[in-house]
């Protein structure tokens, strides 16, 4: 990609700058020289060192854990920016914080996830661009465009060049079968989903396996493996159904309380997730493999740029 004029800047919160000038590499540019700091009492301060009048800017800030402090910190970057008179305010979110709150589950429960949309929205950003919400229908929830990419493609490209075979992809419950679907296309591959149920949060368990996993290497491909108990239970199934090797994918690793210690004692053969959000590689897992969703962005960040269509990465 070519060297951009003073137009486009890219900005990024402390969530994840390693993936912002990954970014900025991609597209040839460099981060907007910027501090984001806290003062004594905790409240967040923006102190922007160049010029961004007239820019298209983009704010690259995952609302990962601790999720209040970077929902806070992305917001208040966002209005630094609306007040330094931005042309227009995109808000790169990779991970979207607060996504599993879409619905009211049971009478009395919040949508949070609408009101982070409100929030995000009513600072200045008048775009967002995200990849894998946990509910597609979250991209609704905003009155501003909203760019939602898959890292389907990225999944792909890696089994492509492992040239497995018997490879059969695995939907840990009937609510990623879409997300599946499109991963067992492109790579010809059948499909098998976990039959579960949930009887409260952060708990799941297993009933059955609906597909011929025997003698099978599978994929199993989530949106997010936080807690892992979805996950882990689904692996122990398959190879007590017969599978060979287990792959876990998933696009967003927050690996929060106890997941750690059940992935290093589940049979998974592989553990995929991408740089959504940082990740510690010293945490345990050698056999997690972390794929960069940073090209992905930059080629969005370029079309939606130069007024292109982003709909061909999709």
């Amino acid at each position: 990609m070519s060297t951009y004029s003073d137009k486009l800047k890219i900005f990024a919160g402390n969530c994840h700058r390693a993936l912002a000038k990954e970014i900025c590499d991609c597209l040839g540019t460099e981060l907007v020289s910027a501090e984001i700091c806290r003062f004594k009492d905790g409240e967040i301060g923006v102190t922007i060192d160049e010029t961004v009048r007239g820019a298209d800017v983009f704010v690259v800030q995952p609302t990962s854990p601790p999720v209040n402090e970077n929902i806070m910190e992305l917001l208040v970057m966002i209005d630094a920016l609306r007040r330094a008179s931005a042309r227009r305010i995109t808000a790169v979110v990779p991970y979207y914080g607060y996504a599993r709150q879409d619905r009211k589950a049971q009478p009395r429960d919040p949508i949070t996830a609408k009101l982070v949309a409100n929030l995000i929205t009513k600072a200045g950003a008048r775009r967002l661009l995200s990849v894998d919400f946990h509910a597609p229908q979250i991209q609704g929830f905003f009155d501003i465009p909203v760019d939602h990419l898959y890292s389907a493609p990225i999944m792909i490209d890696y089994f492509k060049n492992k040239g497995l075979k018997n490879l059969t992809a695995v939907a840990p419950d009937v609510g990623a079968v879409k997300r599946v679907r499109q991963l067992a296309e492109s790579l010809d591959l059948p499909i098998a989903i976990i039959d579960k149920r949930r009887p409260k949060a952060n708990v799941a368990e297993v009933q059955n396996v609906i597909g011929d996993v025997s003698g099978r290497n599978v994929i199993l491909f989530d949106d997010i493996i936080d807690t892992a108990g979805t996950i882990t239970q689904a692996a122990k199934v398959l190879k007590e159904k017969g599978a060979d090797n287990v792959y876990a994918c998933g696009t967003h690793g927050l690996f929060s309380g106890p997941a750690i210690e059940r992935l290093k004692a589940a049979p998974f053969k592989e553990i995929i997730v991408t740089n959504s959000i940082p990740q510690n590689l010293d945490c345990g897992l050698d056999n997690l493999k972390v794929l960069s969703v940073a090209p992905l962005f930059a080629e969005a960040i370029d079309r939606i740029f130069k007024d292109l269509s982003v709909s061909v990465l999709f």
